[in-house]
């Protein structure tokens, strides 16, 4: 009989918490304000938002996960504030999977991972931080990459500011 183990993330709590929006018509109250287009409409440089690529027809943005859980940790998404993929336009599901895949040959170029996870939480039940805001991760991962840390201090280990991370995505980003 194999046992189930839990891998406890208490500290995306707060982000959650903070971060989702309910859909009006199932609470009868205003939505939250959804911290990924506030961040996109914000009119702040990319520099410091950890913008890596914008598509050229500004449909669609790759930038860092501002809580990763490793280095390189990018989110591709469309700009449109959309929560289901079957809502995307025929453009932004072209732009969205051409980014995903940008993204993908930019982190391994940039830190040669053992592999990639391709992720995206459709929907508050399956996961999802920003359950109205339709975004897929690209995560670099290797062989034993977590380590005591997570378990004993409830932390991950970074060996590198999201700064130094998205500076080292740009540069590997292929030509489109």
């Amino acid at each position: 009989m194999s046992r189930l183990d839990h891998l406890w993330a208490g500290w995306r709590s707060d982000f959650i918490s903070g971060a989702t929006q309910e859909r009006p018509e199932a609470t009868g109250s205003r939505p939250l304000p959804c911290v990924f287009c506030g961040l996109l409409s914000s009119g702040r440089p990319d520099e410091e938002l950890h913008i890596v690529w914008r598509h050229g027809g500004g449909r669609v943005v790759a930038l860092l996960n501002a809580y990763p859980y490793t280095s390189g940790h990018l989110m591709v998404m469309p700009v449109r504030h959309v929560p289901d993929l079957e809502a995307l336009s025929p453009g932004e599901e072209r732009d969205l999977w051409e980014g995903v895949r940008l993204a993908v040959v930019a982190v391994k170029a940039a830190y040669v991972p053992e592999g990639v996870n391709l992720g995206a939480n459709l929907g508050r039940a399956a996961g999802a931080g920003v359950p109205g805001h339709l975004h897929v991760h690209v995560v670099p991962r290797w062989a034993g990459d977590t380590n005591f840390m997570t378990v004993v201090a409830d932390a991950r280990v970074l060996p590198e500011p999201l700064s130094q991370s998205a500076e080292k995505l740009r540069q590997a980003w292929p030509a489109a």
